[in-house]
């Protein structure tokens, strides 16, 4: 069962897409190969929902940062080994020295480059070979032999001691090759030892993905968090920032089974969509087993994330910015029902209709929440009095964002703060752009 979330929570969180501005999968994809690439892809489509495998891959990228290693494979001889690979040939070795010996003939009456290509791939691969060979030696004195990854160590060792490999990583590449050696090894490469070969081109995109992530977390100041066991139901982090925002204000939030429920409230600009697509961001690198941006963090592990933060309407439905917010609401209330355990955030509930409403549809909707003891949440709204009728709802942990008063002019801290806002400063703001004065 895949780890559950919707386009629209990873549109809000931005969390995909290699060329979309802002992206967390961007800012993690400083990745040197096209295989490195797709894995850090996948990796992203397809967090862990098992605590152990969480931990591994944390201990593991965390194993590669202490270690502070840099990608030692030449990426254009990777590039050119995996076409080389990719071009098969029949499984008969006779027909692969004929065809090779055609590509030989025809190369030296026409243009034709077949022939070099062949030549040109069989040298990356020895060459990668030799880099896989020294960089094994290397790694074996690191952290990262002790960390789970030395299983994987050992079965990439285990194909480069193959007999044949062992052979074709003594052939000196600056040296014309006959074509029954050129032959042999095209054949066996790409049939016998094809899944070898397939191995080691894996190993190289792991290790890509593993020192690239470790590099970012580096230069980031990021950390590694810790999974629970999903039935405990709690999320403790400290120092927590947007991954995406340099020199970010960490905050500190610890969410339980006897309070699964942040309502949030603060003024517009004060930091609480920010705050919570920090947290869903966060919680969603924690479950891949990448580092986050916080000081310290343990989560639960989670079945899936859902957010309702920038609903618009749908024309091509019909529906109104409201009722299109009705509907998430809708969705979100299945997915609790459901009995997965999720994280759910919600931003300015039923800002699309009436004060009144709001005010009804929000206090209703919360308390439903805090009922399912197996999610958390988080709720945020402008309608303070909400705040006020939920005290005594004991699920429920309220914060803020303040707002500083700095003479007319109002400042943000961005600092969550225990209790409910008492910030009263739109119409100020309004006052102090000089909106009346123009309209008069």
């Amino acid at each position: 069962m895949a780890f559950n979330i919707d386009k629209q929570t990873a549109q809000e969180l931005n969390l995909l897409g290699k060329f979309k501005s802002g992206s967390i999968f961007g800012l993690f994809n400083k990745v040197k190969t096209g295989g490195g690439e797709q894995l850090l892809s996948k990796m992203f489509q397809r967090p862990l929902e098992d605590m152990t495998a969480i931990n591994e891959r944390s201990a593991l990228i965390q194993s590669f940062e202490t270690s502070q290693l840099s990608f030692p494979f030449d990426v254009q001889q990777v590039a050119l080994m995996q076409d080389y690979l990719d071009t098969g040939v029949g499984k008969n070795s006779l027909v692969t020295m004929g065809e090779l010996m055609i590509k030989k003939l025809l190369s030296g009456l026409t243009r034709d480059e077949r022939y070099k290509q062949s030549i040109q791939g069989l040298h990356a691969v020895i060459a990668t070979l030799q880099k896989a060979h020294q960089f094994l030696q290397l790694i074996g004195s690191t952290a990262i032999a002790k960390s789970p990854y030395l299983r994987r160590l050992q079965e990439v060792s285990a194909v480069l001691a193959n007999p044949d490999l062992e052979k074709l990583r003594e052939v000196d590449i600056y040296k014309s090759l006959p074509i029954s050696i050129l032959a042999k090894y095209d054949h066996l490469l790409k049939n016998e030892l094809s899944t070898q070969m397939e191995t080691i081109l894996t190993f190289i995109s792991e290790v890509d993905v593993f020192i690239s992530v470790s590099d970012v977390s580096r230069e980031r100041g990021f950390h590694y968090a810790m999974a629970l066991p999903a039935q405990s139901n709690q999320l403790n982090v400290t120092g927590l920032r947007h991954p995406a925002i340099i020199n970010g204000v960490g905050n500190e939030l610890q969410l339980t089974r006897s309070k699964n429920v942040l309502f949030l409230t603060g003024a517009n600009m004060a930091g609480k969509s920010t705050l919570m697509k920090s947290i869903g961001i966060n919680l969603y690198l924690g479950q891949m087993g990448f580092p986050v941006a916080a000081d310290e963090m343990e989560f639960s592990v989670r079945e899936g994330l859902y957010s309702s933060i920038n609903v618009a309407d749908n024309i091509n439905l019909g529906y109104s910015h409201f009722y299109a917010e009705v509907i998430r609401v809708k969705q979100a209330a299945e997915a609790a029902a459901s009995g997965q355990r999720l994280l759910l955030m919600f931003d300015e509930l039923f800002k699309g209709t009436n004060v009144k409403d709001a005010f009804d549809g929000t206090l209703a909707v919360t308390e439903a929440f805090a009922e399912y003891e197996e999610c958390l949440f988080i709720v945020s709204t402008h309608i303070i009095e909400v705040g006020e009728a939920l005290k005594n709802t004991s699920n429920i942990k309220f914060g803020y964002m303040p707002t500083v008063m700095d003479g007319m002019r109002p400042h943000y801290t961005y600092q969550l703060t225990a209790g409910i806002t008492k910030d009263r400063q739109g119409m100020l703001i309004i006052e102090n752009e000089g909106i009346l004065e123009l309209l008069r």
